[in-house]
């Protein structure tokens, strides 16, 4: 019996970014999954268009079969008319309009996943709406407690403790209640969603030489090394606290699957060396599958056909890669 393709929700974020124009090349973009871009439909056209894209699209209706060549799209239209380059605070609820239309599908079904485009978070803001970002907003849509932000790419899995937080504000926010739901999400989501039946995390320390012994900081005695020992009591594979100037040595990493860093600029400009261009950032603790690409909007590039699809396509295949696992975990 052949297995249904999965459908994935690919959202077109911020219409004068680079978002569009990546959307509009997914029509020759062959991989097995069928795509449904979510935005302007004319947008899509007229980017594509004006890039010599070649880009044949149809309105997508549920259900329906892919086809080789032409482009999916559920048409969410536009507040105002969109210039690339050019931000328009007119045009938030539409980027809003677009997320809630993957979140729904995903939700009701329509979609195994979503895969997003950048957005700009400022612009929202502009248009007086609170918006701290997708993660957070997800989050809130899918009413989930608490999610955990992990980039992919280069060979390397790295999850965040923390994420966005000045670094004085870090320490606080390490309580031992969070270290532990942070990574139980990432242990149920490595095995439920890549595959790995005893997932190996990597734990770094806070600070420098993991504390050296509570000689520079006590989080690692206090906080750290007591939840690691609680969640290995209950079967959980977790090798840490580890002096983060180490822990990303070929010895380390060929240890584990996963590395959760403490704070945002421990863990991620490792990853981003090893993959800029190429890594995904996707959402861990949601009921639905959600990845995105690594890099802002990018409007520096909008509209100049420079801009690198690679990060898309990563994002797209990793939700494949998931919808895959989760379905041979239920059946």
């Amino acid at each position: 019996m052949s297995v249904a393709l999965p459908v994935l929700a690919i959202t077109c974020g911020e219409p004068a970014g680079v978002g569009p124009e990546l959307v509009a090349t997914l029509a020759h973009h062959s991989v097995a999954a069928h795509l449904i871009a979510i935005g302007d439909r004319d947008l899509i056209a007229a980017r594509a268009t004006a890039l010599g894209i070649p880009a044949t699209q149809r309105d997508w209706v549920p259900g329906s079969a892919r086809e080789a060549g032409v482009l999916d799209v559920l048409h969410v239209p536009l507040g105002v008319p969109s210039q690339a380059c050019v931000l328009n605070a007119a045009n938030a609820a539409h980027v809003l309009a677009i997320l809630d239309s993957a979140i729904d599908g995903c939700m009701d079904g329509r979609f195994d996943a979503m895969v997003t485009a950048p957005l700009h978070k400022g612009v929202i803001n502009d248009a007086g709406v609170p918006f701290t970002g997708h993660t957070e907003y997800l989050a809130e849509r899918t009413h989930t407690d608490r999610v955990v932000m992990m980039l992919a790419g280069g060979g390397l899995r790295v999850a965040l403790a923390t994420t966005h937080l000045a670094l004085k504000d870090v320490p606080a926010a390490l309580t031992a209640a969070s270290l532990t739901q942070t990574l139980q999400i990432l242990h149920a989501d490595l095995r439920q969603r890549f595959g790995l039946a005893q997932p190996r995390i990597l734990v770094a320390g806070l600070n420098p030489h993991a504390g050296e012994s509570g000689h520079m900081g006590r989080e690692e005695i206090d906080v750290i090394s007591p939840v690691l020992d609680a969640l290995r009591a209950q079967g959980m594979t977790l090798i840490g606290p580890l002096p983060a100037d180490t822990l990303f040595t070929p010895h380390q990493l060929e240890r584990g699957d996963a590395v959760l860093a403490m704070y945002h600029d421990q863990g991620l400009p490792v990853l981003k060396y090893a993959s800029f261009g190429g890594g995904v950032n996707i959402t861990l603790g949601l009921p639905i599958i959600r990845t995105s690409v690594d890099h802002g909007t990018a409007l520096d590039l909008a509209g100049t056909g420079r801009a690198d699809p690679g990060s898309l396509h990563a994002a797209i295949t990793c939700a494949i890669d998931m919808v895959a696992a989760q379905r041979r975990g239920r059946t």
